[in-house]
C-alpha cells in the first residue's frame, strides 16, 4: 500500500476540501466526512485507492457560510471529480450515510457501488418502535449528560468542552460500555469540530429535513447499495436502514446483530470483509433483500 497523501480540492464556489488518500489500486472509494473512519477503512487501500474527505465546515476543511446536506452533495462529487471522470465507490457512515444515497440519486452516472453504515433515514423524525429502534436506558442516561452539560458550555475552554461532550457521548455509540473508548470522533484539536454540533444541528439536519424524502425519490438508483445496520443502533434507528434496503432498487440490508452505530467495532470481522466483498463484486453472506419493515423472525408478534 502506497504512503498516505493528503491536499484540497476546491469546490466550485471556491470552499478548499481537505482529503487524505492511502493506496494505489485500480479501484477508487472516495467517503464523505470520514476522515474519523481511515483506521477502519485502512484495509480497504490494499486493493483500491481510499480517499476520506472532511465536508465543508467541519475538519481541515475550510469553514464557510454556505452549507447544508446539498452543498455536501456537489462537494462529494467534486472530489470524486478531482481524482477521476469515472464512476466510483462511495462509503458514507451516520448521517453521510444519507449523503451517498443522495448522490447516487442526483449524479447516478459517479457512483458505481455505496455502502451506507449506520445511515440516517430518509426522515430523521420518525420514530421506530422496539425492535426497529434502541431507545434504552443509555440513551436516556446520555442525553441526561448531554442536559446537565451544555449550559456550562461557558465554564470550558472550547476544546475542554469538546472533549467534556464526547465523553458524554461515547456510550451511546456502542453495546458494550467497555468499547465506548474506540470512538475516537471528536477531533476536538480543530476548530470545526469544536462546533460540529452547533453546524449540524442549525444548518445539516434542518436541510435533511426540508427535503421530505420518500422512497419514491429513489425508484430509479440502480446503483448496488449495500446497507450495513446495527439492530440496536440508537443514534440511526434500524427501521431507517430496513426503510433503505427497501427504497433502493438494487440493495442488500447487512443487519449485524446486538451492534450499535459503530457496526464494525461490535462485528469487525463481519463488517469490513463483507464490505470488501460487496466492493469485489459478491453480495456477502447474510446480505438480505429487504420486503417488510419488520423482521422476519418478529413477525406475528
Amino acid at each position: 500500500m502506497s504512503p498516505t497523501t493528503t491536499g484540497f480540492v476546491t469546490a466550485p464556489d471556491g470552499v478548499r476540501l481537505h482529503y487524505e488518500s492511502m493506496g494505489d489500486g485500480a479501484g477508487l472509494v472516495v467517503a464523505p466526512n470520514a476522515i474519523y473512519l481511515w483506521d477502519e477503512l485502512a484495509p480497504l487501500a490494499r486493493s483500491r485507492r481510499v480517499v476520506c474527505f472532511d465536508l465543508r465546515n467541519r475538519g481541515q476543511s475550510d469553514a464557510t457560510d454556505t452549507g447544508g446536506i446539498l452543498e455536501d452533495v456537489n462537494d462529494t462529487v467534486a472530489v470524486i471529480s478531482h481524482f477521476t471522470d469515472g464512476p466510483v465507490d462511495v462509503i458514507g457512515h451516520s448521517f453521510a450515510g444519507l449523503l451517498v444515497a443522495l448522490v447516487a440519486r442526483h449524479h447516478a452516472s459517479r457512483v458505481r457501488k455505496a455502502v451506507m453504515i449506520g445511515a440516517l433515514g430518509m426522515d430523521p423524525n420518525r420514530e421506530f418502535a422496539p425492535p426497529l429502534s434502541n431507545r434504552d436506558e443509555t440513551f436516556d442516561r446520555v442525553m441526561r449528560g448531554l442536559g446537565a452539560l451544555l449550559p456550562r458550555r461557558g465554564e470550558y475552554e472550547p476544546e475542554a468542552f469538546c472533549r467534556a461532550a464526547w465523553d458524554v457521548l461515547r456510550p451511546l455509540y456502542v453495546t458494550d460500555p467497555a468499547d465506548a473508548h474506540r470512538i475516537r470522533w471528536g477531533r476536538c484539536e480543530l476548530p470545526n469540530e469544536r462546533s460540529a454540533m452547533r453546524y449540524f444541528n442549525a444548518v445539516t439536519l434542518p436541510s435533511i429535513r426540508a427535503l421530505t424524502l420518500t422512497a419514491g425519490d429513489f425508484a430509479l438508483v440502480q446503483s448496488p447499495m449495500l446497507i450495513v445496520h446495527g439492530n440496536k443502533d440508537r443514534s440511526a434507528p434500524y427501521g431507517g436502514g430496513r426503510e433503505w434496503a427497501m427504497a433502493l432498487p438494487n440493495a442488500r440490508l447487512l443487519t449485524v446483530d446486538g451492534a450499535g452505530h459503530a457496526p464494525w467495532i461490535e462485528d469487525r470481522e463481519r463488517v469490513l470483509p463483507a464490505i470488501a466483498s460487496f466492493l469485489d463484486g459478491t453480495w456477502p453472506d447474510g446480505a438480505e433483500q429487504v420486503t417488510s419493515l419488520v423482521p422476519a423472525m418478529d413477525e406475528g408478534q
